[in-house]
């Protein structure tokens, strides 16, 4: 799920020129350079939170005769190359994963698409997250990617195995300052500290690490090699359908289905 801001902050805040400038007011005041950075930061995480929240744009065009036709690929991964964007594209769709729980519970939250290819769909976290708990005791896991206004969901039920540590280092490579940092400073003992607090400490973390930061010791992440994947497109001028493929014995069988 925007606006970068270059010298002006949300409140119209300017920091050029080793001061701080309220716009419209005439009021200015002198900061220190460490003042700065922090600041700078700020509107750097500010930057990245919102450009998180963009639409993946390869991959919200609107669904038409190709979807809903009668035309149908018997390959599922000529469909995935169609719906979702590249791995080199900087804006990551957002998936639901599903797993459950050592109690046979469902659980469930999002992700990010780190990455996909034919041998399956990658995901990243933190090796002391709920998540990796449940994945050990059950691989089973459920993906699901929904696209804007509830055009379009591409379901991917198959099996977790952990990413081989070439494929973690190169996840976390691709992943943004802001994200890297995420890595590191996202704990449970971070989640307790009041807003004003977190704020601070998260710019002054970012102010800290300009360049990026290394690899976290936790950082882990899986390939959810599928077994079923479900294509959904929503019905304009009559009821939608489900175009599901089912991997068995290592050939794709496709069924159409009600949506």
């Amino acid at each position: 799920m925007s606006s970068r801001v270059d010298g002006v902050g949300a409140a119209g805040v300017s920091t050029a020129g080793g001061s701080t400038k309220v716009a419209g007011s005439g009021v200015e005041s002198a900061v220190s350079p460490s003042e700065q950075s922090v600041a700078q930061a700020t509107r750097e995480v500010a930057s990245a939170v919102a450009a998180s929240d963009r639409p993946v744009a390869a991959a919200t065009r609107e669904p038409g005769e190709g979807d809903q036709g009668d035309r149908h690929a018997d390959d599922p991964w000529v469909l995935i190359a169609a719906w979702l964007p590249p791995n080199d594209h900087p804006d990551r769709p957002r998936m639901t994963l599903s797993t459950v729980t050592a109690e046979g519970n469902a659980d469930a939250r999002t992700v990010l698409l780190s990455g996909w290819d034919e041998q399956g769909f990658r995901f990243n976290t933190s090796a002391s997250s709920r998540k990796v708990e449940q994945i050990a005791g059950h691989r089973g896991v459920a993906l699901t990617v929904l696209w804007e206004g509830f055009s379009r969901q591409l379901v991917i039920a198959g099996r977790a195995e952990v990413q081989s540590d070439d494929e973690l280092a190169a996840a976390f490579v691709r992943r943004t300052p802001f994200l890297q940092q995420l890595a590191h400073q996202n704990t449970v003992d971070f989640a307790q500290l009041p807003l004003a607090q977190r704020r601070q400490q998260f710019a002054e973390l970012a102010a800290a690490h300009p360049d990026g930061f290394p690899q976290p010791p936790d950082w882990t992440g899986y390939l959810v090699r599928p077994t079923r994947l479900t294509f959904w497109v929503t019905g304009v001028d009559t009821a939608s359908r489900r175009t599901e493929f089912t991997l068995v014995d290592g050939i794709w069988s496709r069924t159409l289905l009600p949506g």
